[in-house]
């Protein structure tokens, strides 16, 4: 919800960093491997009980992953760098949750109900992307919800900060994905039966 509302106050700021990027010869495919890289360690860093450090790399990620959006657009986008986009933004989110449920095994319980609920939503996100004939600025079509990528990484820095009332957070997180995909499946009813 975030991402589609907010996403024109940050887009100034994304433009000059894919133009720098683009300038010093990166390629969005470049740059989505450094957000990648830079992500996964996040989930490194929360297994260690660096919880600043993975808050730090997690969102620096997020905003690599803005960039390169900014850059395939400014350039030409590829299918494939689609692919590594979507796929590696939640490998990033599945790492800092398997950081956390290897830190505090007790939960891992809970923490694999999350991943669970986040590929539902996924699945759901990206089979609706794949079959509507809807258009979008992005490379297929996108489905808002409650539960976006800034949403997402806000739970997880709650998560990661917070880890006395890790349960309770992880719990919102899931109530959170539970919802956006029924909303999803909602507004797929709409568009598909047309």
């Amino acid at each position: 919800m975030i991402d589609t509302k907010a996403r024109h106050t940050v887009q100034p700021l994304l433009n000059k960093s894919a133009d720098a990027a683009l300038k010093i010869g990166l390629t969005a495919n470049q740059v989505t491997i450094i957000g990648f890289l830079v992500g996964i360690s996040a989930g490194g860093a929360v297994y260690l009980g660096y919880s600043w450090l993975a808050l730090a790399l997690l969102w620096f990620s997020g905003y690599l992953d803005a960039v390169d959006g900014t850059m395939a657009r400014k350039t030409t986008s590829t299918k494939f760098g689609t692919v590594l986009d979507v796929s590696f933004d939640r490998l990033v989110e599945a790492g800092i949750i398997v950081g956390l449920a290897f830190r505090f095994p007790d939960l891992m319980w809970v923490m694999l109900l999350l991943v669970v609920s986040i590929l539902y939503t996924v699945t759901i996100f990206l089979t609706v992307g794949a079959v509507a004939d809807e258009n979008s600025e992005k490379s297929f079509y996108y489905q808002p919800a409650i539960a976006e990528r800034t949403e997402g990484f806000i739970l997880l820095s709650l998560m990661i900060i917070f880890v006395n009332y890790l349960l309770f957070f992880t719990l919102l997180f899931l109530a959170v994905e539970l919802i956006a995909a029924m909303q999803r499946l909602y507004h797929a009813k709409k568009i598909l039966d047309k």
